[in-house]
């Protein structure tokens, strides 16, 4: 019986930390320290790529780039990258702690998923070492998969390779990419999936890509909760995604359709 066997979840913005404000946040500290003020629009735009990669694509917008040739009268280095991402993990460990709540509806859904016999992987932009603080808070508040794999663990290949996808996989011991399902909430996590062959679920309530807190969202109006759900929702199907769900309380429906396909 050919059915999806696993599924493969990103962290900030997924299943924990609403809104990823995490890495906003230090990206923003970090650039402010290095005499640039840029903006937030600026500091979400390469998120779910690896962090030292998110710094050298923002430092390659043409406004920020302009502004780093304004504050230093030159270009930027890779070795002016490699201090700011040493800066920015400084910056984001000392505040990481604070930003693992599961999001709403992810306990009851892994659990869900659990029952079904499916197995919980993840995947991350996160380093390791970032790791090593997020996974055991988020356990202690109930949100543990039974693997996680970052980009240090493949040569720092991380999205949009396939790679940290193929090592949960491995580890799972999946059987099939077809039979996997990879959720996501930025772009590049969607590359990632499509690039790995998998099917690829983006969420969008809460989202890096909605780029709003729960008490920001909740402070809209239905009518304009629903214009950011459908513009962001254009967004991940525009770039490819398999499914959209708004919360990952759809996504057991989504499975069992994706079940029904394989069957086919």
């Amino acid at each position: 019986m050919k059915k999806v066997e696993g599924v493969i979840f990103d962290w900030a913005g997924t299943t924990i930390d609403f809104g990823c404000f995490a890495p906003v946040h230090a990206f923003v500290t970090v650039f402010k320290k290095a005499g640039m003020e840029v903006t937030i629009e600026e500091a979400r735009e390469p998120m779910g790529l690896t962090k030292i990669d998110h710094i050298r694509t923002m430092l390659s917008m043409p406004r920020v780039s302009a502004l780093w040739k304004e504050a230093y009268g030159r270009e930027f280095t890779e070795q002016d990258v490699e201090s700011l991402n040493a800066d920015f993990e400084s910056a984001l460990l000392e505040t990481l702690a604070a930003y693992t709540d599961p999001k709403p509806e992810v306990l009851e859904t892994i659990e869900q998923l659990r029952n079904q016999g499916l197995k919980i992987g993840s995947s991350s932009g996160y380093t390791q070492k970032m790791m090593e603080v997020v996974a055991p808070e988020a356990e202690k508040k109930g949100y543990r998969p039974d693997f996680y794999m970052t980009a240090d663990g493949t040569g720092g290949l991380g999205r949009p390779y396939p790679y940290m996808l193929y090592r949960n996989m491995e580890a799972l011991k999946l059987t099939a990419a077809r039979h996997v399902v990879k959720v996501g909430d930025t772009v590049p996590d969607i590359d990632e999936a499509l690039n790995a062959g998998v099917w690829s679920v983006a969420v969008i309530i809460g989202s890096s890509e909605m780029g709003l807190s729960e008490e920001e969202f909740h402070a809209l109006s239905e009518a304009e909760q629903e214009e950011l759900i459908v513009r962001v929702e254009k967004t991940f199907t525009e770039h490819g995604a398999d499914f959209t769900i708004r919360t990952l309380g759809e996504l057991p429906g989504v499975i069992e359709e994706i079940d029904q396909q394989l069957q086919k």
